[in-house]
């Protein structure tokens, strides 16, 4: 029953707030639907800790009967593993902060209810896909999260950005979701079931064992090419892939991300911290037996997660808005779980997966809170000298980017979340037997310095300095109120001491009594051990380009707050090609968009305009209008006139007679 109300709570909060949100009003809506994700919180954790840290083993809680059809089956059904687990503390912790904060920054919206329900509704979506016991069910869920964040993107509807922006990830995510339906097509092909137990125990012996002859047999058709096992493996997996790189915002499926920071800023930690940009990460790790199968589509995943990790990175380095920063910072993180995945080190993925969302939510509400200060303003550059004048949030973001930063000793214990999480990621690269391993690492390393330097030139630009702001916006700056900062504090201790208290659970000694293999364990377990081994100079690394990053940082806006400008004055080309976020979008919109446009202005003008408007319908119509038109003026009203046709018309039928007669 526990279960039960932790998926079902926020459904019930958004089925009140929006059905009756109007009637009990905007209070009531925020009061409900936050009383019953803090409850949802709760149970959770309670649920971690019997799950993760007992000795339960996964189990089923059945819902309802789903969809009992031929050979498909898929029934509505609960999975509780530690993995579930850990994804629930996630989702529902972060999203009841987030109802919480948004009671206080939401406070003037006129349309809170609908707000309110809009956040309950995706917070159930994700409670849907992380506890799903099939590959329907998951697909469910992840239909429900990209139509809840249409929805919270575009909730600003009178705002043309904000709708662009929220038809944008709608559209990228559904070339993604084509993908992963084609996948889940290719699983009930090979395995004969959608159900999560069925694909795994038949995955650890579908493949021929090492040293025995493969078969060359035909088991799947794809594009028109027959598949052997092998084959057929790999292109499941990358089909599966695609799917997570559209909710997972990897290149190329990526766009639509910092578009995304349209919507209010409770919605962007909600999407960037806990949801929808997760969904990926968990659906690679909850497939992991399949995806072990086929080192191939490994290495995409290793080689895609270290491409975005660079990519975002070098972007983030020259955003001025403070959301896209931290956008792009979401966009690089996520690259680095991707490599830990393509490594087979699941557990470092879902490890920073979790430390990730407690400092990335707390700096999406820190930046909320600041936006908050300064009058709904987000250009850094016309901010600055914030320090003094809102210090609670000013601290919080330090905590955050110290987190995301990575800050900590290396070979000791004493270190942020992001310390323990990200270092493992970068030391499993360097002992992973992958073909672009060591690419990864490198890439990873660079990605981290500049995940430094931008994130401490967001705070330099902001808190530091001569205020750049008016005079009028400066008098007006003031501290949030406590509603949204009590969560900055909550989320603060989690990205202070996240790592520290479940290193060992995670990715350390106490790894097997902890996931009970909710993960695929052989290949991990090898890493593990091997990761724990790596030289000291490979534990010093990611050390040391975060300190570079840092003092870049402070050298380009604290010393010589002049060299930026020069710099960027010097090398054009590559400031606006950053700037420009590598031209994707505007390579995009040649490709896609201008040729879509092209072709549907072509059928509107000539195929429904001239053609079946012209010959059509509209066509006939037009011509009996304009024969009754004709026959109409014959009808003058003047007896003269009728009776000069009568006359016509016997002089024609005498002559008809005569003539007739003739002959």
């Amino acid at each position: 029953m526990m279960y039960h109300f932790i998926v079902f709570l926020p459904l019930l909060g958004f089925l009140i707030a929006g059905l009756f949100g109007r009637s009990i009003g905007a209070k009531a809506s925020e009061y409900i639907t936050s009383g019953l994700l803090v409850v949802s919180a709760a149970l959770s954790w309670v649920a971690f800790i019997t799950v993760g840290l007992g000795d339960v083993e996964v189990f089923t809680v059945p819902v309802l009967r789903f969809i009992d059809s031929g050979g498909l089956q898929a029934n509505w059904a609960l999975r509780i593993d530690t993995l579930t687990t850990v994804m629930l503390v996630v989702v529902n912790t972060v999203s009841a902060l987030v109802h919480i904060y948004s009671i206080g920054y939401m406070h003037h919206d006129p349309h809170r209810p609908r707000f309110f329900a809009y956040l309950s509704l995706f917070t159930f979506a994700m409670l849907m896909l992380v506890t799903s016991d099939n590959l329907v069910q998951m697909f469910f869920g992840w239909e429900g999260v990209g139509l809840a964040s249409y929805l919270l993107i575009g909730f600003w509807y009178k705002k043309p950005s904000a709708n662009a922006a929220a038809i944008k990830a709608f559209v990228v995510n559904r070339v993604g979701d084509f993908g992963f339906l084609l996948g889940i097509f290719g699983l009930f092909v090979l395995f004969g079931s959608v159900e999560f137990s069925t694909i795994f125990a038949g995955a650890a012996s579908y493949l021929p064992a090492e040293g025995a002859a493969a078969s060359s047999e035909t088991v799947l058709t794809f594009l028109g090419y027959a598949l052997d096992k092998q084959g057929a493996l790999t292109i499941v997996c990358l089909l599966l892939f695609m799917g997570a790189m559209g909710k997972s915002a990897q290149v190329p499926l990526h766009t639509w991300l910092p578009d995304a920071m349209e919507g209010p800023t409770p919605v962007s930690a909600l999407i960037h911290a806990a949801t929808m940009v997760t969904a990926g990460v968990f659906m690679l790790a909850r497939m992991s037996p399949v995806f072990e199968l086929s080192h191939s589509a490994l290495t995409v995943v290793t080689f895609i997660g270290a491409f975005t990790a660079f990519f975002a990175a070098t972007v983030g380095l020259v955003q001025n808005d403070i959301k896209r920063v931290i956008a792009y910072s979401t966009c690089s993180q996520l690259g680095y779980m991707f490599v830990a995945l393509g490594m087979g080190f699941y557990s470092a993925a879902i490890f920073h997966l979790f430390t990730h969302a407690f400092f990335k939510a707390l700096l999406f509400l820190g930046s909320g809170s600041v936006i908050h200060a300064v009058s709904d303003e987000q250009d850094m550059r016309k901010m600055g000298g914030l320090r003094k004048l809102i210090p609670t949030t000013y601290w919080m973001m330090v905590i955050g980017t110290l987190a995301l930063t990575g800050v900590g000793i290396p070979a000791t214990i004493i270190g942020t979340a992001g310390f323990f999480s990200k270092d493992a990621i970068i030391e499993g690269a360097f002992v992973g037997h992958n073909a672009v391993a060591g690419l990864a690492f490198a890439a990873l390393v660079i990605a981290a310095c500049f995940t430094s330097f931008y994130s401490w030139r967001l705070i330099f630009m902001t808190f530091h300095g001569k205020p750049r702001a008016t005079a009028d916006v400066m008098h007006h700056v003031h501290e949030s109120p406590p509603v949204m900062l009590v969560p900055l504090f909550i989320l603060a201790v989690g990205a202070l001491f996240a790592g520290v208290v479940f290193h060992d659970q995670f990715i350390g000694e106490g790894y097997n009594e902890f996931w009970k293999g909710a993960l695929f364990t052989l290949e991990t377990n090898h890493i593990l051990h091997d990761f724990h081994g790596v030289p000291m100079w490979v534990k010093l690394a990611p050390f040391v380009a975060m300190i570079a990053g840092f003092l870049m940082a402070y050298l380009f806006y604290i010393r010589s707050p002049e060299m930026p400008k020069v710099l960027a004055e010097r090398h054009r080309g590559l400031y606006a090609f950053l700037l420009n976020k590598w031209y994707f979008d505007e390579l995009y919109d040649f490709l896609f968009v201008r040729p879509a446009k092209w072709l549907g202005r072509f059928l509107w003008k000539k195929g429904d305009g001239w053609l079946i408007d012209g010959f059509g319908a509209d066509g006939i119509s037009a011509r009996v209008v304009d024969v009754t038109n004709r026959v109409v003026k014959l009808q003058t009203g003047y007896l003269y006139h009728y009776a000069f046709a009568m006359l016509i018309g016997v002089a024609a039928l005498v002559t008809w007679m005569m003539l007739g007669s003739s002959f």
